[in-house]
């Protein structure tokens, strides 16, 4: 434990925040300081550094800038506290990730790719008589720079006959091309093939080719006459006759269609579906490259430019090394010479800090869509290290989230080295490593939601033992340590065997079934390669089906090139050894959102939303309107607001300014008519119960069993504290994996499912964990098999089994370094974990 004595001067003072669930809260913090903001899940720690502290920092950034930019202060938001003073300049560093693209990469965020260019542009080698390019000729994302065929995406995308037609003994009225669209518009296209004299009863394989190819791949858009429900002879005799048509209908072949609806649709629905028929593969002109031929033809360190975007960050920082200290002689020119020293040592000062957080794995070229949350918090982390600002206040959201302790050390480093350098530290954290090494704790709590919202403690860490009320004291002094428990014995073994994907080079691994394995190893090692990525794809694909439950992963939040240049294209080499026989099901548990709209909420997702409607639907006041459980959805015409269409919120254009969202003057943000929102159930009407804690809807909902069966489960999981309507859009990846995980547990456990979580704990206070341990224990004793990704070393002790993944990260990972009950790798001298979990185990 650190103490230092703060002088009164030194504060920011909070007076009256009420942001949230916060209570009128007055607090000092002291600044040129670590403060770390601590409580359970919920509690109300956010609302106070990012919804207070952050929200004012950046109102009066944007009241300071031009007096234009005073209208967007709505929008930004303006905090609902009294008064605040002494609050410098902040920077948010939060772990939102933004809309996946498929052009930002490691180098673009960090900006690394700009002195990379500069670098090849001034000190590359030419090839004999070739003019020297500038540095935006070596980009993707520039018309100088880009492949002129794949437009610097570096993959091409098309459609083919197999893919369009997957089972070619169908006929087109069987619908053989399962790329048209569903519905009226596939059955539209189909009449109209009869009218031009296509055979849609024949199966496809007997068609001629010339016919097969023209419906498939023409771009010639006919319009004839359509004649609903005829058949091909009546067809031709309403066509001789000159009979009145149905309407006219336009033809599109199948190809048109598939590509015109992925480039233009709005619908990431659609835009998912159609992408199932496009094919891609590595650009011909660029192989893949995203250059142009003139960029790929300069080398450094006898590597072109894309080769080098390839190299891990660590492997870049020894070439730059060398070429510093003249251990790698650049040829040519002095000037060249001269270039590449200058360059190399400004590249080794930006490698540093991000190879000394433990990022020195990832390549330049790595698409920030296959980053995880804490990966890029950390490369924005450097970034700043390497700004050198000083009197700023960095506010950051759980920055140990997805680490390993020992990455963990490496990032407690990296805080001190920003505070040291003039600046204040706003840090959200549940790791208790991070609050040991606080200058100062904010204790907010005592519980979540509306049990929350006071700050318990402000001061230095050991007053914090005093705080009777305080669910973090407990886990910061008395270690809490899990009772020790005796590992469960295997009933057979899943044996996965020469498993090669990422840097995973033909693994062999055996997990136990029947009991509850913990994977661990630093940041990077594989294991999500292995467990969240190779496992489910090698047992789906034995199951001979795609991964049940594939709703609890919203896939389409991939959506577009993002997606479809990322992790899904990465093979997965290996097979089941054995172990198959008594596993019937998967469930792939993943921190993705439960959805990409506001219209998506915790209600919805669950499957209580439908009680609750149809609740409604019942009641005497409903019936005698003649009202169904549909008049109560906030998706449907019949019921909701017509203006905002049940959004709750407009959007207002601004001109040349960003929309701003506004609660609907007509609905006041209820999504409802006044005449739906007229019937009432206990009192309350369907906006007042959609506007309820899971908590206080336990209570309401009490005598109603079909109500209470999500809500239990999700209050036992430590989610009582969100609303049963908020939105999708506003919950963590953490959250949004335990609604996934309350929502499989409500379903009857027949004993034979294999659960793959990946970092369920992440977001979660230590009480928290060890309700979320009691479900997952839960799981294990009903007979069923859960595998975790977690660097939490409280789950790792908890384990019947451990996988070490190892021994580093990248290139030097991807290898079982240890594997056995946790006493056994407790035990162990090679691995990053062994020490840690020996620690937690209070050996």
């Amino acid at each position: 434990m650190t103490t230092r004595k703060i002088a009164p001067a030194d504060m920011v003072r909070v007076r009256g925040a009420r942001e949230h669930n916060l209570k009128n809260v007055d607090v000092d913090i002291p600044r040129d300081a670590l403060v770390v903001f601590t409580g359970v899940s919920g509690s109300g720690k956010s609302s106070l550094a990012f919804g207070t502290l952050y929200a004012e920092a950046q109102r009066r950034y944007f009241e300071s800038v031009a007096p234009y930019a005073r209208r967007l202060i709505d929008q930004v938001g303006v905090p609902d506290v009294d008064a605040i003073e002494g609050l410098p300049p902040a920077v948010a560093l939060q772990q939102q990730r933004g809309t996946p693209n498929a052009r930002s990469t490691v180098g673009s965020i960090t900006t690394l790719s700009s002195l990379i260019r500069m670098l090849y542009s001034r000190a590359g080698r030419y090839p004999p008589k070739q003019p020297m390019l500038y540095a935006e000729d070596f980009s993707p994302n520039t018309p100088q720079g880009a492949c002129p065929q794949c437009h610097g995406l570096g993959r091409v995308y098309d459609v083919t006959e197999r893919s369009m037609v997957p089972d070619d003994s169908l006929s087109i009225r069987e619908r053989a091309v399962a790329a048209w669209p569903p519905a009226w518009h596939g059955q539209n296209l189909r009449d109209i093939l009869v009218t031009l004299g296509y055979d849609i009863d024949k199966p496809w394989r007997d068609l001629p080719k010339k016919d097969r190819d023209w419906i498939l791949f023409t771009d010639e858009q006919p319009t004839v006459p359509v004649y609903a429900g005829f058949t091909a002879k009546e067809v031709r005799a309403a066509l001789k006759q000159k009979m009145e048509p149905s309407y006219q209908g336009t033809f599109t072949g199948a190809r048109r269609y598939v590509l015109q609806t992925f480039a233009n649709t709005q619908s990431a629905l659609m835009k998912k579906r159609v992408a199932q028929f496009m094919v891609g593969s590595d650009c011909p002109l660029c192989h893949g490259k995203r250059l142009k031929k003139a960029a790929l033809t300069v080398t450094f360190a006898g590597l072109d430019i894309a080769e080098f975007a390839h190299l891990p960050l660590a492997r870049v920082a020894e070439i730059m090394d060398g070429v510093v200290t003249g251990k790698s002689a650049v040829t040519g020119t002095d000037e060249r010479r001269l270039a590449a020293e200058r360059i190399a040592g400004e590249l080794l000062e930006r490698l540093s800090p991000l190879t000394d957080l433990g990022l020195g794995y990832l390549s330049l070229d790595r698409s920030t869509p296959t980053l995880s949350s804490g990966e890029l918090q950390r490369l924005r982390l450097a970034t700043q290290l390497s700004s050198q600002l000083f009197g700023v206040v960095y506010v950051l959201d759980e920055p140990s989230a997805g680490l390993h302790p020992a990455d963990g050390e490496a990032l407690l480093r990296a805080l001190q080295r920003l505070k040291s350098s003039g600046n204040s530290l706003f840090v959200v954290e549940h790791d208790m490593q991070t609050v040991r090494s606080a200058d100062w704790i904010v204790d907010v709590g005592p519980a979540a939601g509306e049990g929350g919202g006071c700050v318990l403690y402000s001061g230095t860490p050991d007053g914090l033992a005093k705080v009777a009320d305080s669910r973090t004291a407990r886990y910061l002094f008395d270690a809490q340590r899990p009772v020790a428990r005796e590992p469960r014995t295997a009933r057979d073994w899943l044996r996965l065997a020469g498993v090669s994907r990422n840097n995973l080079r033909g693994v062999d691994a055996d997990i136990p079934l029947g009991c509850f394995t913990a994977v661990t190893g630093l940041s990077g090692s594989g294991k999500s390669s292995l467990i969240s990525q190779a496992l489910p794809e090698l047992v789906a694909r034995h199951l001979g089906k795609a991964v049940d439950l594939a709703d609890l992963s919203d896939e389409s939040e991939q959506g577009g090139e993002g997606g479809m240049l990322s992790a899904s294209e990465v093979p997965t080499h290996g097979r089941i050894a054995g172990g198959m026989e008594t596993i019937r099901r998967l469930v792939r548990v993943d921190q993705k959102p439960i959805g990409r709209t506001p219209r998506s909420n915790l209600a919805t997702y669950t499957g209580l939303f439908d009680v609750v409607r149809k609740l409604f639907a019942e009641t005497p006041a409903a019936r005698k309107r003649r009202y169904t459980p549909g008049r109560f959805s906030f998706n449907v015409a019949q019921g909701r607001c017509p203006t905002c269409e049940g959004e709750g919120f407009v959007s207002v254009e601004l001109l040349f300014l960003p929309s701003v969202y506004a609660p609907c003057s007509t609905c006041h943000g209820t999504r409802y008519k006044p005449q739906t929102l007229e019937i009432e159930w206990q009192g309350r009407n369907i906006a007042q119960v959609l506007d309820l804690t899971v908590d206080a809807a336990c209570e309401v909902f009490a005598e109603q069993p079909q109500a209470m069966k999500p809500l239990t489960v999700l209050r036992d999981i430590g989610l009582g504290y969100l609303r049963l309507g908020q939105p999708a859009t506003e919950l963590s990846g953490g959250e949004a994996q335990r609604i996934k995980l309350a929502t499989e547990l409500q379903r009857a456990h027949r004993g034979d499912t294999l659960y793959v979580l990946d970092e369920p704990t992440n977001g979660l206070h230590p009480s928290d964990v060890d309700r979320l341990l009691v479900q997952l224990q839960g799981l294990v004793d009903n007979g069923n098999t859960v595998v975790v990704v977690e660097h939490d070393m409280r789950v790792a002790a908890q384990a019947d089994w451990i996988l070490d993944i190892g021994p580093g990260a990248g290139e030097s990972g991807g290898k079982i370094v240890v594997c056995g009950p946790p006493a056994k790798v407790a035990r162990a001298r090679t691995g990053q974990t062994a020490r840690y979990l020996g620690e937690q185990m209070g050996r």
